[in-house]
């Protein structure tokens, strides 16, 4: 690998961190301040506004600029964000502002992948990417756990400034105050990311031109016989994952009775599982293979429905592992292939804007159905039962998509694989 992809790995390694501490210092924010139920889970949802809002736009911002630049000004706006919880901002409003910073960051951290490395290192430098990044989302998890627990935040509150109110009096504030600094820490490494010496392609003076060109994008890789699949599968399991974890705090919450301190240490038990699938896959599959993981994706469905019998943490944090394992496995392969496509199709940064756009538009809807459904009443056991059965059901109708189009299209699929296998004999 070369040297930059280190110094990209530190940058997503010290953002995602922040972003995972945030959401959970979040949640207990609106908790300790009496919000309903329904708000706390409309933290998800929130995040993922702006990817959609914003996708025809993003992905060209990433293309025209250095894309270490692009980053920087991504983890800015996230500051902002923090900023705003801690001035009086709704947390609602100010988490929806960091999902922003965010949507612009995506683009640009994985459409750097694709300029710096050859097609045949994408699937062990997505492993690498996916790995580090579920690690800071472990440790994020778990961060920000400790930070809004009792035995932190009182130490963190005792903390005088002379001559100086900070206004900061609860755990949650403190967390957040200090997950500033860890953005800046990610914003250094964002100045230290090599030039790639990729051309820039200039924004239009008109950015509604964009819209357009985006949904043209957008259209081509649905209809892209190995896109579209691709393309399926990952939206489907960011769209489930992405409110997993929220899910998991409640149903660590309501069938083992934990605290958010406590059930961050489950969320980030899936997180393991996770990593350790993707650097198992980094490892095992080859990008002209991605297709075979699909069957994963129903098993995931169907563990997924095996929560609602679990009430020990002895037996529920393996089970999380396995879980998250298959989920890693699935997701890192899929989603090489999908980059690999895009960027033969319509370049790195517009691909990875439409894949963003189609996942977050994913996790938008289930999240809004989950906060929904949570403000009529609907338990963390039902939430879970239908995010199973939604799972299991898609997937198995995205690999049947899948056959159809090897039996119809064996020519065209044949083809694109073959350019695959050139990519990877020229890396």
């Amino acid at each position: 690998m070369k040297r930059g992809f280190y110094t990209i790995m530190a940058a997503q390694f010290f953002s995602s961190l922040a972003d995972n501490a945030l959401f959970v210092a979040a949640v207990e924010l609106l908790r300790t301040s009496g919000a309903a139920e329904w708000q706390r889970a409309a933290l998800v949802p929130m995040f993922a506004l702006f990817y959609v809002i914003l996708a025809p736009f993003v992905g060209a911002f990433a293309d025209a600029r250095p894309k270490g630049n692009v980053m920087f000004i991504s983890n800015a706006i996230k500051v902002v964000g923090c900023l705003m919880m801690l001035f009086g901002s709704h947390p609602l409003l100010a988490y929806a502002i960091v999902g922003l910073g965010a949507a612009a960051y995506s683009p640009a951290k994985y459409g750097i992948l694709t300029e710096l490395l050859p097609a045949s290192q994408l699937v062990k430098a997505n492993g690498w990417i996916e790995g580090l990044t579920i690690a800071s989302i472990i440790l994020g998890i778990l961060l920000g756990g400790q930070l809004v627990g009792q035995a932190i935040a009182s130490r963190m509150l005792a903390l005088d400034f002379p001559l100086m109110d900070t206004g900061i009096d609860t755990a949650p504030e403190a967390a957040i105050f200090l997950l500033i600094f860890i953005y800046a820490i990610a914003a250094w490494f964002n100045t230290r990311i090599p030039f790639t010496g990729v051309e820039m392609r200039p924004l239009p003076k008109n950015l509604l031109e964009l819209v357009p060109d985006f949904w043209s994008c957008n259209s081509r890789l649905w209809r892209d016989k190995l896109g579209q699949i691709s393309l399926a599968t990952t939206t489907l399991f960011w769209g489930v994952s992405g409110n997993l974890r929220y899910i998991i705090l409640a149903w660590s919450a309501a069938a083992l009775g934990y605290s958010t301190t406590q059930a961050s240490s489950l969320s980030g038990v899936v997180a393991l599982g996770t990593a350790v699938g993707a650097i198992v896959a980094s490892m095992r599959m080859r990008l002209d293979m991605a297709t075979s993981v699909m069957p994963l994706g129903i098993a995931m469905g169907l563990l997924v429905i095996l929560m609602n019998f679990i009430s020990n943490v002895w037996v529920a944090a393996p089970f999380l592992i396995l879980l998250g394992g298959l989920g890693g496995f699935l997701v890192v392969p899929m989603n090489a292939l999908l980059q690999h496509r895009g960027h033969n199709l319509m370049g790195a940064g517009r691909s990875i804007a439409v894949q963003n756009f189609n996942e977050q538009s994913c996790i938008l809807g289930l999240g809004a159905f989950y906060s929904l459904s949570a403000g009529l009443g609907l338990s963390a056991f039902g939430a879970i039962t239908a995010f199973g059965i939604v799972v299991a059901g898609a997937m198995w109708l995205i690999q049947r998509w899948h056959a159809y189009n090897t039996v119809h299209h064996r020519e065209e699929l044949d083809h694109l694989l073959h350019i695959a296998r050139q990519d990877k004999s020229h890396g």
